[in-house]
């Protein structure tokens, strides 16, 4: 089934992540006492909630998106491009521009989302941020009612898990053991907050985004057995 979906048809991509405040004292009473009661579990006696406030990009509900890289391949003749682009500033702005994108040329059933470990994180991050900044969501994203095969989306974790769901393997990771060029350079996902509120550089974490878009598209070749990329053409907008 792999082999069957052609790859124009796929649109891959990645988000970056950080708290939606800059710090833990910028939240409201109410929000400091509902991230506390949201952590208790994951923090245990070992941080207060003030110490683990650098972990709150991973949840939507306390967290923001801040770039959305796409990638898409194009063809010419027997020769194909990935093409990368990428949507940052306010978050509203960036999630009504990927829409677009979604509704303008991915709308079709036939078209898919794919990123890594994107069912978990990713695809249902974009779905809970749109709806709270009151964004009406796009019917890739809008799953309720659907089947299972009617979900638009490929994970390349999950294809790589083969059906052994207690599997976690890191996009790192698996770059690495598929011998494709890593997409990592001098920050790691730990390390975006930082570069986003105290680097105030937008740009490192968008290069850092895109990066991973691409390794999400190699991997996606290798599971096909597919050469690699060799051509890729960046334009951000």
């Amino acid at each position: 089934m792999l082999y069957k979906i052609s790859l124009e048809n796929i649109l891959f991509l990645d988000i970056e992540t950080v708290p939606e405040k800059g710090d833990f004292n910028s939240l409201s009473d109410e929000s400091k006492d509902l991230w506390a009661h949201k952590t208790q579990y994951q923090r245990k006696e070992d941080f207060t909630p003030e110490e683990f406030y650098d972990r709150a990009g991973i949840w939507a509900e306390f967290g923001k998106i801040i770039c959305i890289s796409v990638g898409y391949f194009t063809f010419k003749g027997d020769g194909r491009t990935f093409r990368v682009t990428s949507f940052h500033g306010e978050e509203k702005t960036i999630l009504n521009e990927f829409k677009t994108l979604l509704e303008s040329h991915f709308s079709e059933p036939y078209k898919l989302l794919c990123g890594h470990n994107a069912k978990e994180f990713d695809f249902p991050f974009i779905a809970r941020r749109m709806i709270i900044h009151g964004i009406k969501l796009p019917s890739k994203l809008n799953l309720f009612g659907k089947k299972p095969w009617e979900i638009p989306h490929l994970d390349t974790m999950e294809l790589w898990k083969f059906g052994d769901y207690k599997h976690f393997t890191s996009l790192k990771l698996l770059t690495h053991i598929l011998n494709i060029p890593s997409p990592k350079d001098d920050i790691d996902g730990s390390m975006v907050a930082h570069v986003y509120y105290q680097e105030n550089d937008i740009d490192k974490i968008i290069n850092y985004c895109e990066k991973d878009v691409i390794a999400v598209a190699q991997i996606f070749l290798r599971l096909r057995g597919e050469e690699i990329l060799d051509d890729v053409e960046v334009k951000h907008v």
